[in-house]
This record gives C-alpha cells, structure tokens and sequence, in this order.
C-alpha cells in the first residue's frame, strides 16, 4: 500500500509541474497596479525618429498638379504588386548616410527626425526651389508600413507588415497569429535598432503595467523573440489532460515491463 501512495504521489507532481499555470496564459493580469483603472494609465510613446534603412511614402500636393507629378511616383510598373511591394518599390528608402534621394529636390537628411520634421524640410525646399506660396503646397510623409520581424515560440514567424501609424505589442502579436500556449508570455523580448546598435527590453504581457512601459508601442524594424516555455521541451504535455495522458502512459509501459520480467 505504501508503495501505491508513493507512486500515486509522484504521478500528482509530475502532473503538476509538467502543466502550465493559469496565469502563465493569461494577458493583462491585474498585478497590483497602482490605479483604479486601466484608462488612468498614461501613454509613454515619443514621437518616432527616422532612422537609416526605413522607407519613406513622400506625396507632394500643388494647385497645378501636373507640375508636381515628378515628385510623386505612381508605380505603373507594380499594379500586380502587393500594398507591401508597392510601398518598397514606390517609397523613399533612406540610405546608411542619413538621406533621402527626391527627384528635382536631391539628397534631403532625414536621419533623427520625426515625419512632421521632414514635411516642413522638404516644403521649404520647394518653396526655395520649385514653386511660389501661392502654389499651396501641401506635403505629406509617412512610414510605408510598420515592418517587424517575430520569431521563436509564435504561430508566424517572419517579417510583419503593419500599414498603420502605431502599433503595440499586443497588436503586433495578434497579428502574427498570437502566442500559443507554450510561448513564454512573461517574458517577450523586443530587440531594437538604434544607430549606436541593437537593445534588447522585456516585457510581460501577462501584466495590465506593461500598457506603462516606453517599449509598449513597437518601432519599424523591431524583431519580437517569444521563448518556448520548459514545459514543451519536457514533452509531457502542456494540460493536465495531455500530461496525465502521457503519465498513464508511461506508467502503463512500465507495468507491462515489469509484469513479463517477473513471469521469466
């Protein structure tokens, strides 16, 4: 009798520990965050720096239009492409110096500044060197596309494209198909490209406070790594289900084994 409980007792915390908890799932727990509510949580995004390798949607608007056409490519040659391809083909990419190449315009420095900061540069520059004020120019920039790349325990691993202005972790997860169970929630990594090098920041998206953090809102050419989780290189299952099936199992095997040696 004593051996069953011992056996029975062993089978409990393997099943046990071979599960994954609850709260390793689960997103946006409540873990003691200082408010009452999770609208009180303030923002922390910074307006978003150009940096080198980034593409750039630059469109141009005049009161003669026509006049404006050879700034504002129109990508004939890509009308089978995809939205992704056309931004790549019909885009602004800006080289390792910093710059941009414009038609008519030349090289302009984007390196360090924000899209609102280039509008204002390169609507000087054609006030100074292609039209009058009473052409209204209007100029717009924007990222062609939020590009990131997902890689590790995640259901689409590869490069992401976004075609929106912000987008936050949750949203770019959700768009590679989600973390499934055997992803480590707690502990996403998000690996950043900055002119001085790569950094890497955690963050746990179990927990409602990471909404605080500054590395909430991801950034063009950010790769997020989701790292698997012990209980999958265990094989013994990630539910109480598959673990005590597995369990059964084994103990089935080894009762068969021992019942025919003791017949020999």
């Amino acid at each position: 009798m004593g051996k069953v409980s011992l056996v029975v007792m062993v089978l409990v915390t393997v099943l046990l520990s071979s599960c994954i908890p609850h709260k390793d799932i689960v997103y946006l727990q409540d873990k003691g965050n200082p408010n009452d509510s999770l609208q009180l949580m303030v923002e922390k995004q910074k307006p978003y720096r150009i940096q080198v390798n980034d593409i750039l949607n630059v469109r141009i608007k005049v009161m003669d239009q026509e006049s404006a056409v050879i700034f504002n490519p129109i990508g004939d040659a890509t009308l089978n492409a995809s939205a992704a391809e056309r931004a790549y083909f019909d885009g602004f990419t800006v080289d390792h110096h910093g710059n941009i190449r414009i038609p008519q315009l030349g090289f302009i420095n984007v390196l360090g500044f924000t899209a609102e900061e280039v509008e204002t540069t390169i609507k000087d520059k054609l006030l100074k060197d292609q039209f009058k004020e009473t052409a209204n120019i209007f100029v717009t920039v924007k990222l062609a596309g939020l590009r990131y790349t997902t890689v590790g325990e995640i259901t689409r691993t590869g490069s992401q494209v976004l075609f929106q202005d912000r987008v936050n972790i949750y949203e770019a997860v959700a768009n590679a198909g989600d973390i499934p169970i055997t992803g480590d929630k707690k502990d996403v990594m998000v690996i950043r490209q900055f002119p001085q090098g790569q950094q890497i920041y955690h963050l746990d998206l179990t927990d409602a406070n990471v909404m605080n953090s500054p590395y909430y809102y991801i950034q063009p050419n950010d790769m997020i790594y989701v790292k698997p989780l012990k209980q999958k290189t265990w094989g013994t299952g990630t539910t109480g289900k598959e673990t005590l099936t597995t369990i059964v199992s084994v103990f089935s095997l080894v009762a068969t084994t021992v019942l025919l040696i003791s017949r020999l």
